[in-house]
């Protein structure tokens, strides 16, 4: 079995067309989550407000979307989405821990969706600001 990371996306972007990992490497945050995500896990991928799932390689625009600014109905169906994604994209049978790298909101709905399949679900800096965060990716 495999284990994934998934990381959410970032305020700070690139300002152009460009692969995902590269449009979110404008954020610190961001490029020490993707380090370390790449050396942990069997595969890494991105939550992204605007495309939903996302591939480190998948090329994409910039844009200005935060699931924070979306209403409860709306991150539900933003979750129902990304969980199809993963379905189709990522074979979710193949996996049996997730590992989000991401906010409460990109994680909340699409948990229980995963842990009903039988998929364990962590978020190991869940209790961590983005200060702490950066430091503990640097352990």
């Amino acid at each position: 079995m495999k284990t994934l990371g998934l990381i959410s996306c970032t305020k700070a972007k690139q300002t152009h067309t460009c692969k995902a990992f590269e449009m979110y490497s404008a954020s610190d945050l961001f490029r020490k989550a993707y380090k370390y995500c790449t050396k942990q896990y069997d595969l890494v991928a991105i939550l992204s407000a605007k495309y939903g799932l996302l591939l480190p390689n998948d090329v994409i625009d910039p844009y200005n979307i935060t699931l924070n600014d979306m209403s409860s109905e709306e991150v539900m169906n933003w979750s129902e989405k990304v969980f199809k994604q993963m379905n189709s994209k990522l074979e979710l049978n193949n996996f049996n821990k997730i590992y989000f790298h991401a906010g409460k909101n990109y994680r909340k709905y699409l948990i229980p969706k995963l842990e009903g399949i039988g998929i364990e679900c962590k978020a190991p800096l869940e209790e961590l600001g983005i200060g702490k965060q950066k430091s503990w990716y640097l352990k």
